[in-house]
């Protein structure tokens, strides 16, 4: 066999497709390994592909076999796939035969072998021809196609709504973990329209037909209703749904179940209540006033604030006390100072094994009235305290009627209230059903503001330890940063910033955006945000970066996700630099005679957005700081985009020169004055980049 492989020129006379020659050059050039083998398993004819792929010299295959020169991975399958086509005449398809080696380049390749059987002219079996595929792209891709779905399931799984998806029809085809959980159901009585089984009876109907109509009118799906637990009992969900359209067809729907049983629970508590105290009118009339400031109360210190106001104004109580219960130390714990224990030897801390109006309602899980001192000293008596301590009580207290009510949850003591009187208070049933609505208020509150506090220090503390801990100090450079968590709930967001240096001394500056809220948008957050650096670290140009990370956005997240961000590489000292845009803000540039200019750069798209990635020169002249912000900072409900960009630009004329002068304090101006007015519903990421004027001595 002739190991040359230079294509022949064409002859002048046409071209005969029979020609060896023509047919040698033609495997030399193939994008494909082709190799041809004798029906005893020897090489007869190779191209230089199936040499890469083999790892052996272009010219040292014809007359042996596959076991003689290719590594035991390769000739087992080699020699297997030879056997089959020998013995049964027909083709073995590349499906299954899959090889991974290593190119001439040291590179992983991955090879799909298809084996051909081919017949003289009489019919007879004159050889095998093997035809190799290089599929590295298809299997790389769908890698990171089985890596996105596995990130996004797990996404789906921490969150805390039921996500499902159903066909085009409305029926479910895959597994909601979730809601199983929650159900009881199997996959079985799940699929389908299994899912109306768990609904309760008296809401099924209108939901199928309120489900049916959506998906006839191919319109977002809300409803609301009562789900069978697991337990037997029925907790209430809202559900929203949306058809995923391709090329103006439904491909399938996405929908997500919340559970909204507390609040539902506070609504019917509320209706109730109303109903009990329908002649009441000033009662309940106060009673939806305090449910209101409750419902507005975020932490436990606005939840006390609140109960106190009640007390004061609802009840004309003289002192308010609110103690929550500390289990591991079996105590009670003052969260006022103004509330007084009702024992002389009491401090901030009372134990449950201490007999007072508070740990009576809390032990009892019942409210403690005492109208009168008698009253009072006769039901702590009863309770076990000494007749001489509270005598010295009574008579050192100006307090003559208590209450105490035990905040409860679901049946579980979390604290209690005391309400204190400086004269005889007589506590009507009225007064008694209103004070019970109050408790139970302001333990659905307290309960709520706790696990507030919990989760948003969680979430403040995973938003913030995705962000850099401190900005580098470079010599001829200074960099400052604010960042202003814009949300009142426990979600994270997806402002980031960063600055470090690069191999070459330069400075590279970054504030993004990944649109939306909690753990989905603080993932993708950190996911561009370390792809950021690996990137601008290899290969730090704005335009070279931004193309890369075009590719990760559309490898790793969602089509509908939007991100944005501006990227600066700067050079301490000169300021000096380069400035690319995925959709983001323009920097300012500020001079230090307070003259702010926007880049006049091009915007560009959002990552991932089909784009020819461009940078331009973006220089930060000494004296002068570059601004990189997020859109928190210039817009908002009231304020469009362009009103704020002009907005920022007047603000920084109105800037002191020692302001100006400071990236710090600039930072803190900027952000003062750009929030002033407005109710901050988002955001804020500020980075400046200063570059310090030249002194006499340089």
């Amino acid at each position: 066999m002739s190991a040359e492989t230079s294509v022949p020129r064409p002859r002048e006379s046409g071209v005969d497709i029979s020609d060896p020659a023509l047919l040698e050059g033609l495997l030399a050039e193939a994008p494909f390994a082709f190799a041809f083998f004798d029906t005893s398993a020897r090489f007869l004819r190779v191209n230089q592909s199936f040499a890469d792929l083999s790892g052996v010299a272009f010219d040292e295959h014809a007359g042996r076999t596959a076991s003689e020169l290719l590594s035991a991975d390769l000739s087992a399958l080699v020699d297997g796939a030879l056997r089959r086509v020998v013995d049964e005449h027909r083709a073995v398809a590349g499906g299954d035969q899959r090889y991974r080696g290593m190119s001439p380049a040291g590179e992983l390749r991955h090879w799909s072998l298809s084996f051909y059987p081919v017949h003289g002219d009489k019919g007879a079996l004159a050889g095998v021809a093997l035809i190799g595929v290089d599929v590295t792209e298809r299997q790389r891709t769908e890698e990171e196609l089985r890596r996105s779905e596995e990130r996004y399931r797990s996404l789906v799984e921490s969150q805390q709504q039921l996500v499902w998806i159903t066909s085009p029809n409305g029926a479910v085809v895959e597994d909601a973990p979730q809601w199983r959980a929650i159900t009881g159901q199997s996959l079985e009585e799940y699929l389908a329209y299994g899912w109306l089984d768990a609904v309760h009876p008296d809401d099924r109907p209108a939901a199928d037909e309120a489900w049916r109509e959506a998906l006839r009118g191919r319109t977002m799906f809300e409803w609301s209703y009562r789900v069978r637990t697991r337990a037997s009992g029925y907790r209430h969900f809202e559900v929203r749904a949306v058809p995923i359209t391709r090329l103006g067809r439904v491909i399938e729907w996405v929908g997500a179940n919340s559970d909204v049983t507390p609040q539902r629970e506070a609504e019917e508590m509320r209706g109730r209540l109303t109903d009990q105290l329908g002649a009441a009118a000033l009662r309940t009339a106060r009673l939806q006033g305090a449910t209101a400031q409750l419902a507005e109360a975020l932490t436990v210190e606005q939840v006390v604030q609140v109960i106190i106001d009640v007390g004061r104004t609802a009840l004309a109580a003289d002192r308010s006390a609110v103690a929550l219960l500390d289990t591991d130390r079996a105590a009670l714990k003052l969260t006022n100072s103004g509330g007084l224990p009702d024992m002389p030897s009491a401090g901030e801390e009372i134990p449950l094994s201490q007999t007072s109006v508070m740990t009576m309602a809390v032990n009892s899980r019942r409210p403690v009235f005492a109208e009168s001192p008698e009253s009072l000293k006769a039901q702590l008596v009863e309770a076990g305290a000494e007749e001489s301590v509270i005598a010295g009580f009574l008579a050192h207290s100006d307090e003559r009627a208590w209450v105490g009510l035990p905040l409860l949850a679901a049946g579980r003591a979390l604290g209690a209230l005391r309400f204190a009187f400086t004269r005889p208070y007589k506590i009507s049933q009225e007064d008694g059903v209103f004070l019970e609505a109050l408790a139970g208020q302001c333990a659905l509150a307290v309960e709520r503001a706790t696990l507030f506090e919990r989760e948003h220090r969680t979430a403040e503390t995973l938003q913030r330890s995705l962000l850099p801990d401190r900005l580098p100090v470079i010599p001829g450079l200074v960099l400052a940063q604010r960042f202003r968590s814009g949300s009142r709930h426990v979600q994270v967001g997806g402002d980031w910033y960063d600055a470090f240096v690069l191999q070459d001394a330069r400075v590279a500056a970054v504030v993004g955006d990944v649109m939306g809220k909690g753990v989905k948008a603080a993932a993708g957050m950190g996911r561009i945000r370390n792809a950021m650096r690996a990137l601008a670290l290899t290969n730090p140009p704005p335009a070279a970066v931004l193309t890369g990370l075009d590719r990760v956005f559309d490898a790793t997240e969602e089509e509908e996700q939007v991100t944005t961000l501006a990227y600066m590489v700067v050079e301490p000292g000169t300021g000096e630099g380069t400035l690319a845009l995925a959709g983001h803000p323009p920097p300012l540039l500020v001079s230090p005679q307070g003259n702010a200019v926007l880049s006049d750069g091009e915007p560009g798209t959002p990552l991932g957005w089909p784009a020819v990635r461009k940078q331009f020169r973006f220089c930060v002249p000494p004296g002068h700081t570059a601004v990189l912000y997020s859109d928190g900072l210039v817009e908002n409900r009231k304020r469009g985009l362009d009103a704020g960009l002009a907005e920022l630009s007047s603000v920084v004329a109105e800037a002191p020169p020692e302001v100006l002068g400071n990236p710090h304090m600039l930072l803190d101006f900027l952000v003062d004055r750009m929030l002033a007015g407005y109710e901050q519903d988002d955001d804020v990421t500020v980075l400046a980049v200063h570059v310090p004027a030249a002194t006499k001595s340089d």
